[in-house]
């Protein structure tokens, strides 16, 4: 039996390897540890923050190390998972399908799609478990013709304890994330590492011979027959690179930012993350607490149950690249033409709401959602397989996404991780 390195256990690495164990003997190599929710209640930080000991976001990996954030040179802010499950535990649970930019490559997913419905629990039934203020914004949306969707959840949101901390990893076992694929597929035989970060491919005679990692103080080489690399839209790129692959200055990341107002007793805190969304060709607005902002942003000088926030999260331009030292982004003046024309529509929403105008602040602009360095074409719509790559070599995470998609892209992901392993499993069985 062949055996394939997996990179990765976020959305794509951990659908890869339950794909493929048992056709493969399947490793999975993560960079991170074991994940553990935030641990910590929320008052004392709010407490914490008016000291002035709060000041970069970067300091929250020393509480909760499995958030990891970077900057770039204009100080935006990034954000991924640096833990078993990746970004996923970290996710507001958002099971939306956004492969519109795939079927104009000629890419149907339905079949990957139809899979993932079945494996995983998946609802859209979790209006009864709002705060009347997202009841209230959905109304007001719907009164714009802003046409408002309730949004698609990954796992058992009846069980939803409205703790509002989704985005800190849920502790109640309500959210899915992709720790569970991976149990699946440990107990088909998969192998999984914690703590090893890959550095390289090792290629010889332009075929893979297996990955250079580290683990803790020392680094060793881990044969495999094919490798699959899953580390993300940050990380897949500088492997590549590493590995003498160039890859394309095209990274998009999916700005964030909150508009949010004083709003006494509204408990967004206590709400589910993007309970709603209202979609528009450039981005998106839905109700969600931004924990970033408020230990770091001064703005935000309110207690937590006290803010109301809607968030623009923006289709940028694919125009960034990474390497092994920085993250080279900066919004475009048609970026934030489209972020000021999101602020007001959320200002409008507010208004209706009751919420005076020097009542309203924004938030932080941070992202999570990088991706589009290694772009799938319509040539490679059959395959999966960039040119670039060695035969044995696959990437199966946002890397691949052709375009920004404004929209969270897990559910999206999983079902092209899907996809490349089953062409990995005709190709080479």
């Amino acid at each position: 039996m062949k055996n394939i390195i997996i990179v990765g256990s976020g959305a794509g690495g951990a659908a890869a390897a339950k794909r493929l164990q048992g056709k493969f003997q399947v490793t999975v190599l993560e960079a991170g540890g074991e994940f553990k929710p935030f641990p910590f209640e929320l008052a004392p930080f709010e407490k914490l923050k008016k000291t002035g000991l709060l000041f970069d976001e970067r300091e929250i990996q020393l509480l909760f190390p499995q958030m990891r954030v970077q900057k770039t040179e204009d100080k935006m802010v990034m954000v991924s998972g640096s833990c078993l499950g990746g970004t996923t535990t970290l996710s507001a649970g958002n099971a939306l399908r956004v492969d519109q930019g795939l079927r104009e490559l000629g890419i149907d997913l339905e079949e990957e799609f139809e899979e993932l419905y079945r494996e995983i629990p998946i609802t859209y039934e979790h209006r009864n478990r709002w705060q009347e203020a997202s009841s209230q914004l959905f109304q007001i949306c719907e009164e714009m013709d802003l046409n408002p969707q309730p949004i698609p959840k990954f796992g058992l949101y009846e069980n939803c304890t409205g703790c509002g901390r989704c985005v800190l990893g849920c502790r109640y076992g309500v959210k899915w994330d992709s720790r569970l694929f991976l149990k699946d597929a440990q107990e088909m035989g998969a192998k999984l590492v914690t703590g090893c970060r890959v550095l390289r491919v090792v290629i010889e005679d332009g075929v893979v011979k297996g990955v250079q990692a580290r683990k803790g103080l020392s680094t060793a080489f881990h044969p495999a027959d094919i490798v699959l690399l899953a580390a993300g839209g940050f990380s897949t790129p500088v492997i590549l690179q590493n590995s003498g692959i160039e890859c394309e200055n095209r990274l998009f990341v999916d700005p964030v930012l909150c508009v949010a107002a004083h709003c006494k007793g509204s408990l967004q805190n206590k709400e589910i993350s993007m309970p709603f969304a209202v979609q528009t060709e450039h981005y998106i607005v839905s109700p969600y607490f931004d924990y970033l902002s408020l230990f770091f942003n001064k703005k935000w000088r309110y207690p937590a149950s006290d803010i109301l926030t809607l968030m623009i999260k923006l289709a940028d331009n694919c125009a960034g690249s990474v390497d092994g030292k920085k993250i080279h982004k900066t919004l475009t003046d048609l970026d934030k033409e489209r972020l000021q024309d999101g602020v007001r529509v959320c200002r409008e929403i507010l208004g209706r709401y009751g919420i005076r105008e020097n009542e309203i602040f924004l938030g932080t602009i941070n992202a999570g959602h990088p991706g589009g360095m290694l772009p799938l074409t319509r040539e490679q719509a059959d395959t999966f397989h960039d040119p670039r790559l060695p035969k044995n070599l696959y990437v199966a995470d946002a890397s691949l996404f052709p375009g920004s998609l404004g929209n969270p892209p897990i559910l999206t992901i999983m079902a092209m991780a899907k996809r490349t392993s089953k062409l990995i499993t005709e190709r080479f069985i």
